[in-house]
């Protein structure tokens, strides 16, 4: 009777440490997280562009070239989006709409990645410094290396094709005419 008695309190005193423990998912996370960021992406929770969303969702962003933006758009899956947003395909939503269209290599490239994506994946956003996908993050670091390559693919097609052009001039570098003694010093 007395083991049974320490048991119990040894199990009650050792019990707290063992909830500390990770998760099999928050180390399937933690995994992924560390292997984007060793890929380039940049990682972040933050409030997503979803309307009446007040969790904080992943946000996976490649960035475009400084000199380099890209244009402006948001894609919404359908089962996040008001029917009111412009259809692009099926299961997807404009929320914003690209101000110019897309060139057809990248058209083709952002319809791969989303026929392509998890059903998590809710948003697939560009502005002028990066593509960004927020999704819930289901899959494993090998199953993202796949998606990694097309994000950078679709970010190359994308980048140097700003929805506002010269606003993004600041961002380059300025041009300094030649001196008139050749040498520019």
């Amino acid at each position: 009777m007395l083991w049974l008695i320490i048991l119990g309190v040894m199990g009650l005193a050792f019990a707290p440490m063992m909830g500390l423990r990770p998760s099999q998912r928050q180390q399937r996370v933690k995994g992924l997280r560390d292997g984007a960021r060793e890929r380039g992406v940049a990682v972040r929770l933050e409030s997503s562009p979803l309307h009446d969303d007040s969790e904080s969702l992943p946000a996976y962003r490649w960035r475009y070239p400084p000199q380099r933006p890209g244009p402006d758009f948001l894609l919404v899956r359908d089962a996040m989006a008001s029917q009111a947003l412009k259809p692009f395909l099926p299961g997807w939503r404009w929320r914003v709409e690209p101000l110019r269209p897309l060139p057809e290599t990248a058209h083709r490239q952002l319809e791969a990645l989303l026929d392509c994506l998890p059903e998590d994946a809710v948003v697939v956003e560009s502005s002028a410094a990066c593509l960004t996908l927020w999704w819930d993050e289901s899959w494993s670091l090998e199953a993202f290396s796949d998606l990694d390559e097309r994000m950078q693919a679709l970010r190359d097609d994308l980048a140097g094709r700003p929805d506002y052009p010269g606003a993004h001039r600041s961002m380059q570098a300025p041009s300094v005419p030649p001196s008139p003694g050749g040498t520019g010093l």
